[in-house]
């Protein structure tokens, strides 16, 4: 077994999306060859940051026993819009990145193609390729996490700019309220719905004493009050802890509905830590509310489901985008 993976050719997909890094080795017909996860807390910059993502890769084909002469490409997904010209991360607020040209320096380590994406565009395409949106001609994503993400594949691309990723889904304007997320603009769909919006209304719900199985799992340290902690209060009871989730729902509904009435897709995938925790709530809540408030002609015609391969999807989506794009190029040539 050994000397096979030390002859196999493979590609790394990378997730830096969310609170860890993945990475993945990635042989032919899709067989996982390895993985590596490493936190992403506590990052200091982009070249601290970079350095780490290396370290993960190398010591991912290290331990999997690989050969990294065999190395074809490496995709990654990155939060924030991506300008895909350069590889170039324009904006990643929870990792402290601006503009950094993250492609280019991978490319430059490993020696090999780099294809830079959207971290919510690689699980999408993860998705379509790998997971619940096989063969859709059209299928979005709404990813609701620290904020939340959007992505589309249609006809097997990844619907983009000329220039820059698309899909900023979490950053248009969803209700009157003054509250406030990643932008200037109040009442976004992330400011109201994302698990960090959901969290901090369910802290204070824990300080007024509203959610007693919240505060005693969690107490009231923001940090401490993840996706299964308020699943888990839901499940024992917090009924005011339940009603601030539905709320969210139903914000990422009304957002669904624009989607279908815009790109009238025939697979919705909702995906992400706060939907793996309670998928059932999630995809329930979505399908009642587009199946209620789109016109008639869409009503039915996009499926609602939860995202299949969790935390894998955007590792995978990625391998799969470089594999591709290295395919086109050698056709090309």
């Amino acid at each position: 077994m050994q000397e096979e993976l030390a002859t196999e050719e493979f590609r790394v997909g990378f997730d830096l999306g969310g609170t860890k890094m993945l990475a993945l080795a990635i042989g032919s017909k899709q067989r996982i060859l390895g993985r590596k996860k490493r936190k992403s807390r506590g990052m200091d910059g982009a070249k601290d940051g970079v350095e780490r993502i290396c370290q993960t890769i190398e010591q991912l084909i290290t331990e999997s026993g690989l050969n990294p002469s065999n190395l074809r490409g490496i995709g990654i997904g990155c939060p924030g819009p991506i300008d895909l010209e350069n590889g170039t991360v324009q904006l990643a607020v929870n990792l402290g990145w601006k503009n950094f040209a993250i492609g280019p320096h991978l490319e430059k380590v490993f020696n090999c193609p780099v294809s830079v994406l959207n971290d919510v565009d690689a699980g999408v395409y993860g998705e379509y390729c790998f997971g619940a949106a096989i063969d859709s001609r059209c299928v979005v994503g709404i990813f609701p996490g620290t904020g939340i993400g959007g992505g589309c594949v249609y006809e097997g691309n990844i619907l983009r700019g000329r220039r820059f990723s698309a899909m900023e889904i979490g950053h248009t304007k969803i209700s009157s309220s003054n509250r406030r997320g990643g932008i200037d603009m109040l009442g976004t769909l992330e400011s109201e719905a994302s698990r960090l919006s959901i969290a901090s209304e369910c802290v204070r719900l824990a300080y007024r004493g509203e959610a007693p199985n919240l505060l005693k799992s969690a107490g009231t340290d923001l940090s401490e009050v993840r996706s299964k902690t308020i699943a888990d209060a839901i499940k024992k009871g917090d009924i005011q802890v339940e009603l601030v989730v539905k709320r969210a729902i139903e914000q990422i509904a009304y957002s669904a509905v624009n989607l279908v009435h815009l790109l009238s897709p025939d697979m919705l995938v909702l995906g992400g830590g706060m939907v793996e925790a309670m998928p059932e709530m999630f995809v329930q809540g979505v399908d009642e509310i587009v199946n209620r408030y789109v016109l008639d002609c869409y009503k039915n015609t996009c499926k609602v489901v939860a995202a299949e391969l969790h935390d894998d999807a955007a590792a995978l989506g990625a391998a799969a985008w470089v594999e591709k794009h290295a395919a086109v190029a050698g056709n090309s040539n």
